[in-house]
């Protein structure tokens, strides 16, 4: 019974903590697992990252995580009191789904969606130089969702599907595939949500 209960304890958790603001957006025609999908402006935190896919996406996610983890410009120490207290201002901004990431040339775009509350002015800036904020206007995406670990065979997989309903829809692809991945690496793999998205003619 022990491996039973650390089963479905996993199970509940995985989707207890993926429950995190998403990027915002309106379905405009579904196809079975696919979507055509408007998104709202957003502003995203982005770095590009060389290497393999994996290696990029880790090291992309830890240096985002660190920026709105409180490692930007924003970070102040408070002033001393009695009795003597120390305490961290860092800005800490709320973590949103998915992660996504773009092959550009031979790297890597590892990209966070910033939280709606926020704009370019009130974000504050990155330390790290090697972050970028930017903002993204509204835009029409093709969308395949998926479950599993989102390993390289199931993404190359996903793209052949997404491209041959773009060209079978005579929609014009405009980007190259972003990979987004919406859950914590300890979700098991039947509980993920992973996606492929291209950029199309609205």
């Amino acid at each position: 019974m022990v491996p039973i209960v650390i089963i479905v304890g996993a199970a509940l958790w995985g989707p207890i903590v993926s429950k995190v603001e998403q990027a915002k957006y309106i379905v405009i025609e579904k196809h079975g697992g696919i979507e055509i999908r408007d998104y709202a402006t957003m502003i995203v935190a982005e770095t590009s990252v060389s290497g393999d896919r994996e290696m990029a996406i880790n090291k992309g996610f830890r240096a985002i995580a660190d920026y709105i983890f409180g490692n930007n410009v924003s970070a102040q120490k408070v002033a001393m009191t009695a009795p003597v207290t120390q305490q961290s201002a860092s800005e800490r901004i709320a973590m949103t789904a998915p992660v996504t990431q773009t092959a550009k040339g031979e790297a890597w775009q590892v990209r966070f969606v910033m939280p709606a509350s926020y704009t370019m002015e009130t974000l504050p800036q990155p330390i790290n130089k090697d972050i970028k904020l930017r903002e993204i206007p509204s835009t029409r995406y093709a969308v395949i969702r998926f479950s599993g670990t989102g390993d390289q065979n199931s993404l190359t997989e996903r793209t052949a599907e997404l491209e041959s309903f773009i060209y079978e829809k005579k929609l014009k692809s405009l980007s190259q595939p972003t990979y987004a991945f919406f859950n914590p690496p300890w979700t098991l793999p039947f509980f993920r949500r992973n996606e492929v998205m291209i950029e199309v003619n609205r």
